[in-house]
């Protein structure tokens, strides 16, 4: 079913603005996506669609269509290097300086919660029975209210389990009779799913010791993510990371310094002097 050129760039310019989202040449996409889901909601076309879509206030239907046009990943071990990293250098270095023991960890733009529930076990794994005093919930955040609803239930197929130590799956899982696994109430419990919107204010409370954000800004411009990172520089503490996906591009101009292979470093206000 094709849609009309007025009501894509209509659509467009709105999923831009709100979302950050870059659709510009991804008509085709669009249509392929979106229209089995129109005729299945009884509508004849996507002009008839798109206006109840305007008219809905809550706005449940304009993030559904979100979810539905991005890519969704449910496989646990995707690029592996970060959680290394997270593993080797962010944990090791986070027990000598976070003196507080209120570890600040926020996976932006979640999706189904491999990542903030691997992030989790990974964390266990570390601190075993020394996590005693230590505060280190996992902020999970997404637009999608379906993929954050599924992410809170934490069941998976057994394929996204497959890369996984055996040991994990039988520590951190619980494998139900039809083939799947549920992540364990001790690691689900580790893991506060909510709603945001990466284009509106961080407005949390604490600053963040690790920002995660992976395979989000590829639907950015390149404005979108330098305003993004900026945001992402102002929520992170001096000396705290940002993850993205290694096959993103990283603004230029920020004052987050290259550590690794798709990871950034917020740099402690010594270390920027001495550069």
């Amino acid at each position: 079913m094709k849609i009309r050129d007025e009501d894509f760039i209509g659509f467009a310019e709105l999923v831009k603005t709100k979302y950050g989202i870059d659709l510009t040449g991804k008509k085709y996409v669009i249509e392929t996506r979106l229209t089995n889901y129109v005729l299945d909601c009884g509508y004849n076309d996507f002009s008839e669609y798109l206006q109840s879509v305007y008219a809905d206030r809550s706005g449940i239907e304009m993030t559904n269509i979100i979810s539905r046009i991005t890519t969704n990943y449910t496989y646990f071990r995707r690029e592996d290097g970060h959680f290394k990293h997270f593993s080797e250098v962010f944990l090791k270095g986070a027990e000598k300086t976070v003196y507080d023991k209120d570890l600040r960890i926020w996976s932006a733009g979640c999706s189904y919660g491999n990542e903030p529930y691997e992030l989790a076990m990974l964390l266990h794994d570390h601190f075993g029975k020394n996590e005693l005093g230590w505060d280190f919930r996992i902020l999970a955040t997404d637009i999608s209210f379906n993929a954050l609803r599924m992410a809170k239930r934490g069941v998976f197929a057994e394929q996204a389990v497959d890369a996984l130590p055996s040991d994990w799956r039988n520590r951190y899982f619980n494998r139900h009779v039809n083939g799947t696994y549920q992540v364990t109430d001790e690691i689900r419990t580790s893991v506060v799913f909510k709603y945001h919107n990466l284009m509106e204010p961080i407005e949390f409370k604490k600053k963040f010791d690790l920002i995660v954000c992976r395979n989000v800004m590829i639907y950015f411009d390149e404005p979108t993510k330098e305003q993004l990172v900026e945001r992402f520089f102002e929520a992170t503490e001096p000396g705290g990371y940002l993850y993205i996906g290694h096959a993103e591009t990283f603004p230029r101009n920020t004052g987050y310094q290259c550590v690794a292979p798709a990871v950034y470093k917020k740099p402690l206000k010594e270390e920027t002097v001495n550069e």
